[in-house]
């Protein structure tokens, strides 16, 4: 599921080797020493689209120290530019930088290269996304038209970190249009496309991939991650408890992440304040960073207090 300071703000405290607990994100009194910590993360805002007059100046105003926003404003070429995002540094926040390594929308500038690149790439359609196709994401084609200029261009808007959507990619495609390979085959190249990443930015950008936590597993891949994003660990589009299996074991492997000192951005979709109060004070006692937002992510939202 998705639709994706204080000059310092706290994930980058975090990602030069503090733990949350250090940060004061919302300007809120830290635990005294020898309380609990957990409580010390903050909360941090997601919007993919509906930039209010297609500006970042919502963003830049709402209280939140942490935002993830599209690449582009308007999901096609229109890509923000240096002079916004540093505007949004001014206004304290750190700016992650949200594109699909896993798959290619049809309004995406690069999906007409992408359907005529020689290897292929285009695959079985997304049944809950209309226009979105999963791709061979192993492909030195994918890398050259997608991810390399995507990472560039998040570099040169000078973003702090990217936010890489739809891991999922490798439980999704159709096997059918990949002879020979299996699951594990295909989780195997989506770490070694996250190491890609970690390696091509040379700790220019945080690397933060959204969902699929159990790829923790793979060998190589928690060094190259700088945290996760993570959708519905409490609650599923929108206002559902999150109480299938695979909801703990999500949960499992997101813990395990968080204990390896990584950044977590956790997400659920609720509107009822009774679940919204439920998720955030779940994320309290996780230690994780959270929100709580409608699935169009397509406006500002409150925070947890």
């Amino acid at each position: 599921m998705r639709r994706i300071g204080a000059a310092i703000a706290a994930p980058l405290l975090l990602l030069a080797g503090c733990t949350i607990a250090d940060a004061d994100p919302l300007g809120q009194p830290l635990p005294e020493d020898g309380a609990d910590t957990e409580a010390a993360a903050g909360s941090w805002l997601y919007q993919l689209s509906g930039y209010e007059d297609g500006t970042l100046d919502a963003v830049a105003a709402a209280p939140q120290t942490t935002a993830v926003v599209d690449l582009a404003r308007d999901g096609g070429e229109g890509y923000w530019t240096a002079d916004e995002i540093d505007a949004l540094h001014e206004a304290g926040k750190t700016v992650y930088a949200y594109f699909s390594m896993g798959s290619i929308e049809t309004y995406r500038p690069e999906y007409d290269a992408v359907v005529a690149a020689d290897s292929g790439l285009v695959l079985n359609q997304w049944g809950d996304w209309p226009d979105e196709y999963f791709v061979k994401y192993w492909e030195q084609d994918w890398w050259d038209l997608v991810m390399e200029p995507r990472l560039d261009q998040a570099a040169a808007a000078g973003f702090d970190g990217v936010y890489l959507d739809v891991p999922n990619a490798y439980e999704e495609i159709d096997l059918a249009l990949v002879p020979g390979e299996t699951r594990d085959t295909l989780a195997r190249k989506m770490a070694d496309l996250v190491i890609a990443a970690d390696d091509y930015t040379a700790d220019g950008l945080a690397i933060l991939p959204q969902n699929s936590p159990e790829l923790v597993d793979q060998d190589g891949y928690l060094d190259a991650i700088d945290g996760i994003g993570i959708e519905e660990l409490w609650f599923l589009n929108a206002d559902t408890p999150c109480d299938e299996e695979w909801c703990a074991e999500n949960l499992a492997n997101t813990r395990a992440i968080h204990d390896a000192g990584k950044l977590i951005l956790a997400v659920d979709y609720a509107a009822d304040p009774a679940n919204k109060a439920a998720a955030c004070a779940h994320y309290a006692e996780e230690g994780f960073w959270g929100a709580v937002a409608g699935v169009d992510l397509d406006t500002v939202y409150e925070p947890c207090q």
